[in-house]
């Protein structure tokens, strides 16, 4: 037979078990929403399909590059067009080629005689382009939160757990963030190896913090000597609002010095740690 072997025409594979063909792997329930106002979601279901694409005065000006005062070659666009070109690529989600043709139709519409960066040019501006200024934070002091989770490092060896059923040795790493409470802004932020802790991180994260601080609240992982040492010495007056420890005793000062640690641990203990998250507005 040669080392062939023949099968009955009828004949077929058995149903094997795949993790990939079950309905239920990775499976997360769709969130439910019960709508109440159906003429204001008809209205934004409308104005979902409306396109309104308006170039200003300002950036068509602005559009051509300035001439060129030292040697070299003169450059034909302007930050200006690359950064517009690049937000209507962002808004539309399109590549860079179909960018210029959607860039360049209200040019048309509007009459107005200006080039429109292709695709080539905006990929080598990409790299120059001088980041955005950070949003400007109220006047006065701010108020941080800090807070940090895990972000998982995907590689070539998850491929080959979902498809094998091979099991690899993780990677993570963590990403700590300072956001203002006012605005939600993220003011600062540093990205660690999973070996580092979360209160470690404080003084790196107030050190890329200019504005005077008003209160840095946090959860209890940070309740450590070394976070309300670092925000005092980033703005002596900042209040620390980080809900002390299940065991947590006072400080031999407390009773004649008491640092902002042993008023929380007495407020918890004469009010609970309800009546201490309403008084310290969380």
């Amino acid at each position: 037979m040669n080392g062939f072997l023949f099968l009955p025409a009828d004949w077929s594979a058995p149903d094997m078990p795949n993790k990939h063909n079950d309905a239920q792997r990775h499976h997360i329930p769709k969130m439910k929403f019960k709508v109440t106002n159906w003429s204001a979601y008809e209205a934004d279901l409308r104005r979902r399909g409306s396109l309104t694409l308006w170039i200003s005065d300002e950036a068509i000006a602005a559009w051509r590059a300035a001439p060129r005062k030292t040697p070299g070659g003169q450059a034909r666009y302007s930050q200006t067009a690359i950064e517009t070109a690049l937000m209507v690529r962002l808004v539309f989600h399109q590549p860079l080629r179909q960018t210029k043709g959607i860039l360049g139709s209200p040019l048309d519409l509007m009459g107005i005689d200006l080039p429109v960066p292709d695709h080539t040019t905006i990929s080598r501006w990409v790299a120059q382009l001088t980041p955005a200024p950070r949003t400007a934070l109220p006047d006065g002091a701010v108020i941080l939160m800090i807070d940090g989770t895990g972000l998982k490092v995907a590689g070539a060896g998850e491929w080959h757990c979902y498809k094998h059923g091979m099991r690899g040795r993780c990677t993570w790493r963590k990403l700590h963030l300072a956001v203002d409470a006012a605005t939600n802004t993220i003011v600062a932020a540093t990205l660690t190896n999973s070996s580092e802790s979360d209160a470690g991180q404080v003084g790196p994260l107030l050190d890329q913090t200019d504005e005077p601080l008003a209160a840095v609240i946090a959860d209890s992982a940070y309740d450590q000597d070394r976070v309300y040492d670092g925000v005092d010495e980033h703005s002596a007056e900042a209040a620390v609002v980080v809900p002390p420890r299940s065991k947590v005793v006072l400080s031999p000062s407390a009773e004649t010095d008491p640092i902002q640690r042993d008023r929380h641990i007495q407020v918890i203990a004469e009010q609970g740690r309800m009546g201490w998250q309403k008084i310290s507005g969380l």
